[in-house]
């Protein structure tokens, strides 16, 4: 039998994804959790194959973000749930934690799916979110043009930005500037919002 945990923050819908697994015959969820904070605890308990964490609430993605299960149950693969995602978001899960990500609007038959090959020792992307990534074009941001374009979009003023990031004021503009080029925006405010829907932040 496939052992999963099952972590939803709301009760009704943890239950419907919980049925719809049990359905199957090879399949048996041995725990749930709500995911505030005690996603860890039921895992060291249980010991699940899988732990299915549906991620948009904070405390599910704070349990993917940091690792601590899979530093404590390392056996324990990560199919983590979302309704939506951006391609560095996905780049991000897979690179530190995951090993399957699947879309929460994904049919049903797709959820066991993504369980099995997780269980064979394989990674599953669902295919919406693969085809999101693949649509998505290269970053064209250097590292520090992201970090002053988070500060920005997070209405830092320029002058608290350089002090932040040890730059001159001058220099935080130049990074504007360049950052508005690369994107094709016609304003910072621009540049912000076709950064964030590409995924470049």
């Amino acid at each position: 039998m496939i052992r999963v945990l099952l972590v939803q923050h709301t009760r009704l819908v943890r239950g419907a994804f919980a049925a719809l697994l049990s359905r199957e015959d090879d399949i048996e969820v041995v725990a749930e959790a709500d995911g505030d904070g005690d996603v860890v605890a039921r895992a060291l308990a249980c010991r699940p194959d899988v732990a299915v964490i549906d991620v948009d609430s904070r405390a599910g993605e704070e349990v993917a973000v940091r690792g601590e299960l899979r530093e404590r149950l390392p056996e324990c693969r990560m199919l983590l749930m979302m309704a939506s995602t951006t391609p560095e978001r996905l780049r991000r899960m897979l690179d530190l934690h995951a090993a399957g990500v699947i879309s929460t609007n994904a049919p049903p038959d797709r959820l066991v799916h993504g369980v099995r090959k997780l269980v064979r020792g394989q990674r599953f992307v669902d295919p919406e979110f693969a085809l999101a990534a693949l649509d998505a074009g290269a970053n064209p941001l250097t590292p520090r043009e992201v970090e002053v374009l988070r500060l920005t979009a997070d209405g830092t003023p320029t002058r608290e930005i350089a002090e932040r990031l040890c730059l001159s004021v001058a220099t935080v503009r130049n990074h504007l500037s360049a950052i508005t080029r690369k994107t094709g925006g016609r304003t910072r405010i621009d540049a912000i919002r076709i950064a964030t829907e590409s995924g470049w932040v």
